[in-house]
């Protein structure tokens, strides 16, 4: 079953250039989606528009199998969300800040103490929200998001600012919540090295357009095939006299970079030059990772 789909989901702002083209995002019950794009490719507009804050204009959206147009309030009651910067009150603590959202959801109280737990914001004590660090506020935003116990959890960049340990420790929430708690999670991104890290699922956007989208293990797979081969020696010029074939010396490292090849070849041109007495240092294949897809797709797209 599917969390979340949109059919053809198109937008434009006043008289401006469509900002959404035919957007088919489908997001599996109980998946880590990372929607990947550059600034401006179109996320926080769909993400938007999945929480009724922009009025949908072309197209469908549904969310647990039913349609958001006629079900709104009883969708957003079972959806968790932090867009952008959290809602905080400075001069409040943690618990004060989330009282008033337990009042607004109608949650029990101890609701409050359960999510500071889980954040690891138990011990703020009476620290005012203005004085916490950024990586503090953005938990406490995920902790609001979670009062109510939602099914689905809507992130646009979460890790916005953070430094190392930021991210990592928002890392690790997420992927406890999801495997714990069984929440869907629908997560915006440009840090394509942490999302790598937590997602189950991707779909790249680029210029309002949806380029790519599956399974994270599937799609590297089909996409990460081997660009090329790199062989250091002592002797790079006897090398590539020896092996006859088309060779490149690459930076750093002065490395002889060679196309693709069978691995039995690999090793019969490995033979050649010991034989030949050559050393030879190290033999890498290099492949595509999330960064090359993305770039690669961003500039065909």
């Amino acid at each position: 079953m599917n969390c979340v789909e949109t059919m053809a989901l198109s937008h434009q702002f006043s008289n401006k250039e469509q900002v959404l083209h035919n957007i088919n995002l489908i997001v599996p019950q109980g998946a880590i989606y990372g929607f990947l794009g550059p600034n401006g490719a179109g996320k926080t507009t769909t993400l938007r528009l999945l929480l009724g804050l922009l009025k949908m204009q072309e197209g469908a959206i549904s969310i647990f199998g039913e349609a958001f147009e006629n079900n709104r309030i009883s969708i957003l009651k079972r959806t968790g969300s932090l867009i952008e910067s959290p809602s905080l009150y400075g001069h409040l603590n943690a618990i004060e800040n989330l009282k008033l959202w337990q009042q607004l959801y109608q949650c029990p109280k101890e609701r409050i103490q359960t999510v500071l737990n889980l954040v690891g914001l138990s011990k703020t004590g009476s620290k005012k929200a203005s004085k916490f660090s950024l990586g503090m506020k953005q938990r406490l935003g995920i902790a609001t998001s979670l009062l109510h116990q939602p099914e689905l959890l809507i992130l646009d960049e979460p890790t916005n600012g953070l430094d190392p340990n930021g991210i990592l420790e928002i890392r690790e929430l997420l992927v406890e919540l999801n495997k714990q708690s069984g929440i869907t999670i629908l997560i915006s991104s440009h840090i394509l090295s942490e999302i790598e890290k937590l997602v189950s699922h991707i779909g790249i956007i680029h210029k309002g357009n949806l380029l790519l989208q599956g399974t994270f293990k599937s799609l590297m797979e089909k996409q990460q095939q081997s660009t090329c081969i790199y062989f250091e020696t002592n002797d790079n010029v006897k090398a590539m006299q020896l092996m006859e074939i088309s060779a490149t010396l690459q930076a750093p490292g002065n490395k002889i970079r060679l196309p693709i090849m069978p691995k039995e070849k690999i090793a019969q041109l490995n033979t050649l030059l010991t034989q030949n007495g050559v050393d030879v240092y190290e033999i890498k294949t290099e492949k595509n990772d999330l960064e090359q897809i993305f770039m690669q797709l961003i500039k065909e797209n």
